[in-house]
């Protein structure tokens, strides 16, 4: 009996498994960032088959996954007689921790941190609020635990960049409501960008201490109301501290002129002002 070479990958060596996987995960890479960042706009075909296939080298099957990679993710949908099209922008799973790091990587800067604050100010107040009265003792423990992580890196702002994420992420599960602890941890990503971004500003990690203390406090006194205001004000020095590191006024509309560096703080200053 003859022995048909087989198409299914776990009859290839394990160096040629790896191989595989890899650039099945660079064509879904490639084609991802394309539709993210508008090179395929939405509404849009992708090119032909036989053009994808000349352009990445690939089998026929190894294509077809990565679309369906794509279509799982919500970019695109197989059309019979019309082909792969780009989806909404409003249907693609944003949450989706391969479509958020397209997006970190192909939208500037500003505009994805703007967007950001807009969803982290819909979100966390909330989900503090909320914390803050059904958290139990263990999760409160582990709450302070990565706060005080965030304080011993005070001589080095970049070790405290994980206890910063994990403190926020420990909030929203803190919760106990699965979805919001989804949210929390699909965010991580987009948190831990915006975190390398404003902590470019000067002294922005020892700066950021007493304001996530504030939040800490509010949740271990179980004040709903105060853990909301905390986060608000977070959230309000946060942006300060993106626009000191991005030269940009990221508190005014899109497009506003851009603050100079010497302008920052006094911007800082005044959002605080106006807070009290």
């Amino acid at each position: 009996m003859t022995l048909q070479p087989s198409n299914d990958a776990t009859h290839l060596p394990p160096e040629a498994q790896a191989s595989r996987k890899s650039r099945h995960d660079s064509i879904v890479a490639e084609l991802g960032v394309g539709i993210v960042s508008g090179e395929f706009p939405s509404g849009t075909t992708l090119p032909p088959e036989a053009i994808l296939l000349d352009r990445f080298g690939v089998s026929r099957s190894a294509l077809r996954e990565a679309i369906r990679v794509l279509s799982a993710k919500g970019l695109v949908v197989s059309r019979q007689r019309t082909g792969v099209v780009v989806r909404p922008a409003s249907q693609w799973h944003l949450l989706d921790p391969d479509v958020l790091a397209w997006l970190v990587a192909s939208q500037p800067q500003a505009e994805f941190l703007r967007n950001l604050l807009d969803v982290r100010r819909v979100i966390e107040p909330g989900t503090a609020a909320l914390a803050a009265l059904a958290a139990t003792q263990d999760e409160l423990t582990g709450i302070r635990d990565a706060y005080e992580r965030m304080e011993a890196a005070v001589d080095s702002p970049g070790a405290g960049l994980e206890p910063d994420v994990d403190f926020h992420r420990r909030i929203a599960e803190a919760t106990h409501n699965p979805l919001l602890a989804h949210i929390g941890s699909m965010l991580s990503l987009a948190l831990r960008e915006s975190i390398q971004v404003s902590n470019q500003a000067p002294n922005t990690h020892v700066l950021s201490l007493p304001r996530h203390k504030a939040v800490l406090t509010a949740l271990e006194h179980r004040d709903a109301l105060a853990a909301r205001q905390a986060v608000l004000v977070l959230l309000d020095m946060t942006t300060a501290d993106l626009a000191q590191a991005l030269h940009l006024d990221m508190s005014g509309e899109l497009g506003a002129e851009a603050e100079t560096p010497a302008a920052a703080p006094a911007a800082r200053s005044r959002m605080a002002r106006s807070l009290g």
